[in-house]
């Protein structure tokens, strides 16, 4: 049967042309987000300030969270922990430094320290000079002394000018002493200053961002530092030089995991729909085989050796093209600020494994389909059973449909009675592919019903060419329901995700511009002088000034069983002092409770609760003073200053005179609508990947559906030749199919959109409190006229051609 399986790969090229199409474009997704989870999960950097330490000591960036109530823990069951990724750079103590030094072998302990500085209109990173010998740096002129900078070649600096250096709020004049070369191409420039200038301006005094160890035994080096910090070799090192890779990295696994995951069970459906549709085609032929004696487990395992052969084709292909598609993925990515422009991009032969294994796997669980109606009926009812299609629901499709059915409903339910907020996107998602898988396993009988409640408005519209449409998408309802099953996946998939991203966003905004009271901010890149507020505050027109801060912080105790591995949001400001908090009510905590917490570099705390507040369901987070919260951020001070104007003080007075309160400091001043802007572009980001994501998935849809429309549609040549020797014109036959087009799209648009509603509706009902989403309508409609386009084009242009030439000629084609 195998040599048979390869014969007819050869005279039936149209239809495993499409399954390959299926098969490859589908694996080829899958491949490209595996490398991403790589990518993730590898984290590799390609080290350049720390390049010359052979072993690197950082900070421990994951903090351990128990996951459950000690109180109610059975005694005799150790405590587990949760690991979750500190938000904060976290910094080593220097006396470290010294108990490195005494360990045997060890040549030279390097301390260094990083902080962001602004050499006139240049961004870069300051360093004490004594950490060059990391790199290294290779030096013309001399050493910094108090008061001079060594500045990096790519800035253009000539020694001996003198220069503004802005760096922890403020802007001092330093003497170039000496121009550094690095010895590879380095992502950020660099200043290099007097260790005492160095420790001052990092604002973190006594403390290491990173130790660079030369020489010595790395077991010795790591029993030296305990608990105290991470020791890195290799490649590991660029975790401690960029800290950001770390949680880009987890979160590109997650999306790659989202990514891959959808896909594969999106070309599950797809290859299935492809294999059954090219079977059901071929069913004359197969009833023939069955006719003269083959048995059915010979016609399947004929099927399966079809559709091996095809899958293994279109497998490996795309298992060669995956890096290439997975490169380009991340370069968009990173192109937009999704993760860090140094993590490297890695694909190994794990993620074309699983993609090869994925694939193959749906395409002999497809064949087995495909292959299992036509094996079971009896050879005196194959030829008649041909012609016309009987049955399609099976108990496989029934009971996929009830779980996938149940499934979305218990997801709705759970959206609207335990999720609150944009967190009930993480809910909403998932039901919106569980009620488009339960549709698309009984789409032949959902197409059947749809079409005959459009049965009144098709006919009075399109007429008799209308009826044939009608009549000819209810008796071949299988065949119809392999194209409208994509283009439903489509436009529910699309639907769904895009309104549920644009609602996320305009409620977010929302809040955000309900809750901000300020006139006007005052920026500092590099963080802001204290001094600056007491500045601000005494300026005419201002009513209020306060520090502005966002971090993360983890409750330890009392222990909070609601609490994510993301932790709680933080909001530093003003107004409180000391270790006061204020918490919202659904914390459940009390006036007077007292609280531990672990802030976002890890450092312990115990606050006592101020006031218990009610906060918008979603967007609930700690407010703490910002003298506690800034100096345990990266930062170690308040990037802003928020104003509130005076009674009767305009925004453009306000801003004026704050501009001039602050002349001379590295600020900036700007208005009300600069937040809400800064806030929506940080929205977008999120967005981008969502669209990303939808975008991938829909261009892989929509070469399904092409596939799938011109494979059936080729194959009725010899149908539409019959029609046109009854009487019908050229004209009239393909107006017919193209009134099967548009009814294929209204199926699936009708299909679609109650599949968005049953992700859609809960959730904003849960955010918003309507039943409608928010966002444009012209995305709705973007959607439907692409599902119309392309269900159109792909049904016309294969029958234009199917309709050329003599009909007696097409009748004489056989199947």
């Amino acid at each position: 049967m195998f040599k048979l399986a390869l014969r007819t790969l050869r005279l039936r090229k149209g239809g495993f042309l499409a399954t390959f199409v299926a098969v490859f474009f589908g694996a080829l997704i899958v491949s490209a987000c595996g490398g991403l989870m790589e990518t993730g999960i590898r984290s590799e950097t390609p080290v350049q300030r720390l390049a010359a330490a052979p072993i690197v000591v950082g900070g421990q960036q994951s903090l351990a969270l128990p996951e459950e109530d000690p109180a109610t823990r059975d005694p005799d069951e150790k405590q587990k922990f949760e690991h979750a990724t500190l938000p904060e750079r976290v910094r080593l103590d220097a006396a470290l430094a010294d108990r490195l030094r005494a360990v045997p072998g060890v040549t030279d302990v390097v301390g260094e320290v990083s902080f962001p500085a602004q050499v006139g209109a240049a961004s870069a990173f300051g360093h004490a000079w004594d950490s060059a010998v990391l790199t290294p740096y290779a030096l013309s002129g001399q050493p910094p002394k108090p008061g001079e900078v060594v500045v990096d070649a790519g800035l253009g600096i000539g020694i001996g000018a003198t220069v503004p250096v802005a760096a922890h709020g403020v802007i001092g004049e330093y003497r170039v002493s000496g121009v550094a070369e690095a010895p590879q191409a380095m992502r950020d420039s660099a200043l290099f200053f007097a260790a005492s200038d160095a420790s001052r301006l990092a604002g973190h005094p006594g403390k290491f961002d990173t130790i660079g160890v030369f020489g010595g035994d790395v077991a010795a080096v790591t029993a030296a530092v305990g608990d105290a910090g991470v020791v890195a070799t290799g490649v590991e090192r660029g975790v401690f030089e960029f800290p950001e890779v770390g949680k880009s990295g987890e979160d590109l696994v997650v999306l790659a995991a989202v990514s891959g995951g959808l896909s594969a069970m999106v070309m599950v459906f797809v290859v299935a729909g492809t294999l059954t549709l090219s079977t059901q085609q071929r069913q004359r032929e197969l009833a023939l085989l069955r006719a003269i004696g083959t048995t059915p487990r010979q016609l399947r395992r004929m099927v399966l050796g079809e559709a091996l052969v095809v899958g293994l084709l279109a497998v490996g292909a795309a298992v060669a093209l995956g890096p290439v598609l997975g490169n380009w993925l991340f370069g968009q990515l990173a192109a937009n600020h999704v993760v860090p422009d140094v993590l490297r991009f890695e694909q190994g032969w794990l993620p074309a494994t699983v993609a090869a294994g994925a694939s193959l796997l749906a395409v002999v669980a497809a064949s087995f389909v495909a292959g299992r109606r036509a094996s079971r009926v009896r050879p005196t009812e194959a030829l008649a059973e041909a012609a016309v299609e009987r049955r399609w629901l099976t108990p496989i499709r029934l009971v996929t449909a009830i779980l996938c059915f149940a499934g979305g409903t218990a997801l709705g339910i759970v959206t609207v009675a335990v999720m609150t907020g944009p967190v009930a996107a993480s809910t909403a998602g998932p039901a919106v592919m569980l009620w488009a898988f339960g549709v698309a396993a009984i789409s032949p009988g959902v197409t059947k019903v749809t079409a005959m409640l459009l049965r009144w408005p098709v006919q009075a519209i399109t007429g008799v060419n209308g009826r044939i449409a009608l009549r000819n998408t209810r008796v071949g309802a299988v065949r119809t329901a392999g194209a409208v099953t994509p283009i439903m996946l489509a436009v529910g998939i699309a639907t769904a995700n895009i309104y549920l991203q644009t609602t996320q966003e305009a409620v977010s905004n929302q809040a955000f511009t309900e809750d901000l009271r300020a006139d006007a901010v005052v920026a500092g890149p590099g963080g802001l002088d204290p001094s600056v507020l007491a500045r601000v505050s005494g300026v005419p027109g201002v009513a209020e000034a306060s520090e502005y801060v966002t971090s993360t912080v983890f409750i330890e105790k009392p222990f909070d069983s609601g609490q994510a591995d993301d932790g709680w949001p933080a909001l530093g400001v003003s107004e409180l002092s000391g270790t006061a908090v204020v918490v919202p009510d659904t914390l459940d905590r009390h006036v007077g409770d007292t609280l531990s917490l672990r802030l976002g570099d890890g450092t312990p705390v115990d606050v006592r609760v101020t006031a218990v507040e009610h906060q918008r369901p979603g967007f609930e987070r700690l407010v703490l003073p910002a003298g506690l919260l800034a100096p345990h951020t990266t930062l170690g001070l308040a990037p802003q200053l928020l104003v509130r104007a005076a009674e009767g003080v305009d925004t453009a007075t306000l801003t004026a005179r704050l501009r001039e309160a602050t002349a001379g400091s590295p600020v900036s001043v700007g208005d009300r609508d600069t937040l809400i802007a800064a806030h929506a572009k940080g929205n977008e980001i999120g967005a981008w990947v969502n669209y990303l994501l939808v975008g991938m998935i829909i261009a892989y849809t929509v070469i399904s559906v092409v596939n799938t429309l011109v494979m059936a549609t080729a194959r009725r040549r010899r149908e539409f030749g019959l029609q046109r020797l009854s009487g019908f014109t050229r004209g009239q036959v393909l107006r017919m199919a193209g009134i099967e087009g548009g009814l294929i799209a209204a199926i699936a648009v009708l299909l679609g959109t109650v599949v968005a509603a049953g992700a859609i509706v809960p959730f904003c009902l849960v955010v918003t409190g309507s039943l409608l989403p928010s966002g444009p309508l012209a995305v709705y409609l973007v959607v439907l006229g692409l599902a119309v386009v392309l269900s159109l084009g792909a049904i016309l242009v294969p029958a234009w051609a199917a309709t050329r030439g003599r009909a007696v000629d097409a009748t004489s084609i056989g199947e």
